[in-house]
Parts: structure tokens; sequence; C-alpha cells
């Protein structure tokens, strides 16, 4: 084969290669970004819950 061919080859592997890549980069970076916004909006619904359970009068006052 000639070194023209080998070129060819080279770079579609190299482009296959790097779409791979880049597909798994892209995945990774979003799992990290929904578990960040899972993480505030979790914060979030758990305090609402703890003011909406606790009783009105029982806010302030520490139970021993």
């Amino acid at each position: 084969m000639s070194r023209t061919a080998w070129t060819v080859i080279g770079v579609i592997a190299a482009v296959i290669i790097a779409w791979f890549l880049v597909d798994v980069v892209f995945s990774v970076l979003w799992f990290i970004v929904k578990l960040g916004i899972v993480a505030v909006v979790a914060a979030i619904v758990f305090f609402a819950l703890r003011a909406w359970v606790r009783p009105s009068g029982d806010r302030k006052s520490i139970e021993r």
C-alpha cells in the first residue's frame, strides 16, 4: 500500500477514536452536572419538608 492510503486510514481511525473519546467525556461531564443539580434540589426539598413537618410553635425550642 502507498503512504497516501495509510494516511487516509490513519485519519479515519483518528476521527473514530476522537469521536468515541468526546462522547465519553461529554457523558461524564453531563453526569457530574446532573449530580450537582440533583444535590441542590434534594437539599431544597429536604429543608422545605423539615420546615413543613415541624410544628409551628416548636421552631425555636430545642428538644431534650
